[in-house]
This record gives C-alpha cells, structure tokens and sequence, in this order.
C-alpha cells in the first residue's frame, strides 16, 4: 500500500493518546505502513549501561505509529486534509484536496 505521508510533513494524530497533536514527519516505515513523529507517542525507555563508568538511565523517545492515525496539514490552508494526486507534465505531484494547493 502507498503512504500519503512523507518524511519532513506536518501532520496532525487522528486518534489516540495524542488526538488533535501536530508535529512534523522524522521517519517513514512503509514496509510496517508506519510513521515516527516528533513529539508524538512518546514512551519511556529503560536504557542500560554499555560499557563500565557508564550510567543506565530512563529516556523519552517517539515511537512509531500507524500511518492510517495521521492526516497531512495542507501548509497552505493549515487544515488537515487528504491527499490527492495531479500529473503535471512528467511528474506527478501531491495536491491538497480542500485548496488544491501543492503538498
């Protein structure tokens, strides 16, 4: 399945722990249809010493959440918006589907 989010996007979280949140795209896992967004889902992890004189600590880190949850915001309208598709002589462009601004 094609992902309608690309990394470096503004998107805002549909639904969960974070609804109504925006934050831009870090990371795309199209293989897992997921995306890593900054400061979104943040969860806690337990990361332990490497090596001796080193210190295990607790740190805060964004996981990766499901594409279908985000919705890309249009920069132009700044609404959340659907992705639509326009071929503009040999290349085919990301359009907004409320202004029909480019993506």
């Amino acid at each position: 399945m094609a992902m309608n989010v690309k990394k470096g996007d503004t998107v805002v979280v549909l639904s969960g722990k974070d609804k109504g949140k925006q934050g831009k795209v870090q990371r795309t896992i199209p293989k897992e249809d997921k995306v890593v967004v900054e400061g979104i889902n943040m969860v806690t992890c337990h990361v332990k010493a490497r090596r001796q004189g080193e210190e295990s600590n607790i740190v805060q880190r964004e996981a990766a959440l499901y594409a279908s949850k985000v919705q890309v915001v249009c920069p132009k309208c700044n609404k959340a918006t659907r992705v639509g598709h326009k071929i503009e002589g040999d290349k085919k462009v990301r359009v907004c589907k409320k202004c029909g601004a480019e993506l």
